[in-house]
């Protein structure tokens, strides 16, 4: 199947011919960065407060439909902060995906609480709430109004969706399976900016959701994030944590807790005003992008497009390939399309198989192994759907 992997590099490869090596994902400047960015460096409001801070969050609550949105250094940050905030103890569990980027179970680790993975859905490649409720059923007991796991004797606090390459999971399926073992709902959100289920924005679902601006994402701050929230208590508690946990005053430090220093710099929150600008635009091209490459893998024998999920409309971040594993060698396919300047990613190695990870409990989690050996990640750029007809 060499052949076919070849001739599917050529048509990916014809869409921007005017590039000898196309990126699995590259920012795109065409509004006002600059000159927010030049504003910045002309005041001298480059660090962690300035009017581009206040203005992104602002922004960021508007386009997300959230009542508030806290601006942090990263995804990372912004997800420890929303564990945080709700409530995550030491040795408390936490249900997370195994098919998921490190910062997920990094993020639980933080907080001093196990991560305690689960299996994905093949519809969503999100956690599958369905078989989560059959799992829970098995190994856990609602005992003094919690979860608690029979093996362990530990209080699993909470669950953490993770909207793959901005798929949304099942949330009203999730919802369920939260109401009945007393779980709190975290959604990582980091890679869904602009995807939405059932009409409503991602994020504002979970009690706290987090948002990543990496430079690869839909839109960038160059590093950044958010923690989303409709509670307004916990907006400031989020606020006041990442701003050193410091007590307002106009001279003294006075601090009430252990805080972080998680602000997000004016100057790269500049760029993110600029961005948002247009965030449509960009949203608009990668869903066009969708139809380009059905077309260019139509007559490809054991292979398919990754679609959104029937109840939900994706920023489509990442585009994903399906390879049937019994047909094409994942390795192989990997390695023709990088060798021919066409850079390609698999799907994360699960985090159960990760080293430090591999002492935490586990779900069955068949799917997720399965999987692991099918996607491929593809050029996702938008400039690629810039001339894709809907």
């Amino acid at each position: 199947m060499n052949g076919a992997i070849l001739e599917l590099v050529k048509r990916i490869k014809s869409m921007c011919p005017q590039k000898d090596f196309i990126p699995l994902h590259e920012p795109e400047f065409k509004g006002n960065e600059q000159k927010y960015v030049a504003d910045c460096i002309e005041t001298g409001w480059v660090s962690s407060v300035g009017k581009y801070v206040d203005q992104f969050e602002r922004m960021l609550a508007e386009f997300t439909g959230v009542k508030r949105a806290v601006a942090v250094v990263n995804g990372t940050a912004a997800l420890h902060i929303a564990l945080k905030i709700v409530g995550i103890q030491p040795n408390d569990e936490v249900l997370i995906p195994a098919l998921t980027f490190v910062a997920t179970g990094n993020a639980v680790v933080y907080c001093g609480a196990v991560p305690h993975f689960t299996d994905v859905s093949i519809e969503t490649l999100g956690i599958d709430p369905f078989k989560l409720d059959d799992y829970l059923k098995d190994v856990a007991i609602i005992r003094g109004n919690h979860c608690v796991n029979k093996q362990t004797g530990r209080i699993i606090r909470a669950v953490v969706p993770m909207h793959t390459f901005g798929h949304p999971v099942d949330i009203d399926a999730l919802f369920d399976v939260c109401e009945r073992w007393n779980l709190i709902m975290v959604e990582d959100a980091a890679e869904s900016l602009g995807s939405y289920y059932k009409g409503i924005h991602t994020g504002n679902f979970g009690k706290a959701s987090a948002l990543s601006f990496n430079g690869n994402k839909i839109i960038t701050t160059g590093g950044g994030g958010a923690i989303l929230t409709n509670d307004e208590k916990l907006a400031n508690y989020a606020k006041h944590l990442t701003t050193t946990a410091k007590r307002p005053h106009p001279w003294k430090y006075e601090h009430d807790t252990i805080g972080y220093n998680y602000r997000l710099p004016n100057i790269n929150a500049a760029l993110g005003c600029a961005q948002l600008e247009y965030i449509d635009e960009l949203i608009e091209k990668k869903r066009r992008l969708v139809h380009q490459y059905e077309k260019l893998i139509a007559d490809c024998q054991g292979v398919r497009l990754f679609k959104e999920p029937r109840f939900a409309k994706s920023n489509y971040w990442l585009q994903t390939l399906i390879f049937d594993e019994t047909v094409y060698d994942i390795h192989q396919v990997l390695e023709t399309f990088n060798n021919h300047n066409v850079m390609s990613r698999p799907v994360w190695e699960p985090l159960h198989l990760l080293e430090p990870f591999q002492r935490f409990p586990k779900a069955d989690l068949s799917v997720t192994e399965k999987v692991k050996n099918q996607i491929v990640n593809i050029p996702s750029s938008p400039y690629l759907g810039e001339d894709a007809n809907e």
